[in-house]
Parts: C-alpha cells; sequence; structure tokens
C-alpha cells in the first residue's frame, strides 16, 4: 500500500469525495486481490498510478476500500481483480482485465473502445470503458427529490446507455 493512503471506509460503495481526496470502495464476494488504477486520460493505455489493496487493511468483509489523498473530482479510473477462473460457478476473474466500477456515477469512453476486447485475451486498458469520480453534491437535481415509495413497490429497470 501506497504510505500516503490510508485504508478507508467500506461506506458509501463508489468513489466518494471527502476532505482531502476521495474514498473508494466496492463490494466483490470472491476476488482474492484487487487493484485500483488511477488514469490522466479516457484514452490512456496505461495507469498513471496503480494502487494494490491489501486484504488485510483495505476489506471488511466483502467490501474492499481505500482512501487516496488529493484526487478530485474528475479522475478517471477502474479496477483489476483477481480471483479464481471457474466459469462452471460463475467465477471469470481475468487479472489483465480493466473493470468499470459498478457503483461509480459516470463512463468515460475512450475513442478506440471496443466491447469485444474484454472477451479476447490481455489487457484492454486501452480501449476499456472507465470509470469517472464526480461530485454529486454539485449536481444541479432542479428539485427532483427521491420517490419514498417502499422497495416492495418499487420495480429497478438497469439500461446501458453508450454516446
Amino acid at each position: 500500500m501506497e504510505q500516503s493512503q490510508s485504508p478507508g471506509h467500506c461506506s458509501p460503495l463508489g468513489p466518494s469525495i471527502r476532505d482531502g481526496g476521495v474514498n473508494f470502495s466496492i463490494y466483490s464476494r470472491n476476488a482474492s486481490g484487487l487493484e485500483l488504477l488511477l488514469f490522466d486520460h479516457e484514452d490512456s493505455a496505461r495507469a498513471s498510478r496503480v494502487i494494490r489493496l491489501d486484504p488485510y487493511i483495505n476489506r471488511a468483509y466483502h467490501y474492499w476500500h481505500v482512501f487516496v489523498p488529493d484526487v478530485l473530482p474528475g479522475q478517471i479510473y477502474g479496477y483489476r481483480a483477481e480471483g479464481s477462473f471457474d466459469p462452471s460457478n460463475g467465477l471469470r476473474f481475468d487479472r489483465s482485465k480493466l473493470l468499470c466500477d459498478p457503483y461509480s456515477r459516470r463512463i468515460v469512453v475512450p475513442r478506440n473502445y471496443s466491447r469485444e476486447a474484454a472477451s479476447r485475451s490481455g489487457d484492454n486498458a486501452a480501449c476499456a470503458m472507465k470509470s469517472m469520480v464526480i461530485d454529486s453534491h454539485s449536481y444541479n437535481w432542479q428539485g427532483d427529490e427521491p420517490l419514498r415509495r417502499p422497495s416492495s413497490r418499487t420495480i429497478i429497470y438497469e439500461m446501458h446507455v453508450l454516446e
């Protein structure tokens, strides 16, 4: 672990801006190792900084977390996860693949984006979508508020939109 970072907190999930930096938290029950990669640009093939999370310091139950000082909104990032490759049990870890943060609120797409690169062998960082840290408190919600509807009466529809 880099000396300037701290273990961080497991909640909330995703990137959260704190005084002096950003706390990153992600859930993975089956990962045996995790790296947080920081990129300078959406088209970058190589990370400008790689932070290896220690399973004894940066993990609480199935939540991996780290606080990284001096990270600001607009920071582009992704994860690499290690674990078993056992497709018959739903496990397909591939340490060479860059993963988006499922809890991020913004995704950036490189000019040479390739969905197929995720299924080919080798590193896909140059052509993979990446996550971006945003300051959700600066977003103008224009009066929109949560519906206050019980989850038993809620339907969640997931949709992926590409520009």
